[in-house]
């Protein structure tokens, strides 16, 4: 059995995440100790240690459920993790534009003051700019 700063530090998710995914049923809640403390099982504690390394992937809290919750085929696992590459992929194509876009306008040349910067100006609106990326 860990105490919530051993299992913190074995998983590497922090005390105040570990509440809060108890709160949220990501992992069940703690049994307690004649003092209070929480103790958790080594099933818990791999059980954060799973829920960390899929937020370190950037799924959300309820993709990481339903895979938590996922009975029978695998087929499921599966389409969320496709589902989660679709979203990763928009991700990349959306910052791979907005890196074009910002390298355009820090290329922009400027002799004037700063009231007068073509950078400031480019910012000031997204019609200033010459491809998308929101």
């Amino acid at each position: 059995m860990y105490s919530i700063g051993q299992a913190s530090k074995r998983s590497g998710v922090k005390v105040p995440t570990i509440r809060y995914y108890e709160d949220v049923g990501l992992i069940k809640n703690a049994g307690r100790t004649d003092g209070n403390q929480r103790r958790y099982d080594q099933a818990t504690l791999n059980k954060l240690i799973f829920i960390k390394h899929c937020r370190d992937m950037g799924f959300a809290p309820d993709m990481i459920r339903d895979l938590l919750t996922l009975d029978g085929p695998c087929d499921a696992a599966h389409d969320i993790a496709q589902k989660h590459l679709g979203a990763v992929q928009a991700q990349i194509k959306s910052l791979q534009s907005l890196a074009q876009e910002l390298a355009r306008i820090s290329m922009l040349e400027d002799t004037g003051s700063a009231h007068d910067c073509k950078v400031l100006d480019a910012l000031s609106s997204h019609t200033n700019c010459v491809s998308p990326h929101s």
